[in-house]
């Protein structure tokens, strides 16, 4: 099965801290507007989804949300949540630790997005 949004096992185990400190928490894919296009990591029920607003899929049991506008951008490819070091964008809960998640990404083969068109 293709699945749009995965994470790196070094992402899934900072999501893992991320949940003990925090609780509950999902991603949201940021367009650029104030710290480039990156995963932005809150607590749940902190940022208001709209309408808009769509569940792209879920990594370490934490949805990931984008913007359909954004989508158009990505929809040909997979988003590889990974992480580096050093501090998150200012918004993010990632801004006060010692790393951070950041984006990885992979164009989907015709095969892999005829996959995903079947299953929508």
């Amino acid at each position: 099965m293709v699945n749009r949004v995965i994470a790196t096992d070094e992402a899934l185990h900072f999501i893992e801290t991320m949940k003990n400190r925090h609780g509950a928490i999902i991603f949201y894919q940021s367009d650029g507007c104030c710290d480039g296009s990156v995963p932005m990591c809150y607590r749940e029920g902190d940022f208001l989804l709209g309408d808009s607003d769509f569940l792209l899929g879920t990594i370490g049991d934490v949805p990931f949300y984008m913007h359909e506008s954004q989508y158009e951008y990505w929809k040909h490819t997979q988003l590889i949540i990974d992480v580096a070091k050093g501090s998150g964008p200012t918004f993010s809960l990632d801004s006060i630790e010692d790393q951070h998640f950041i984006i990885r990404s992979h164009v989907f083969t015709e095969e892999e997005y005829g996959e995903l068109e079947k299953g929508m």
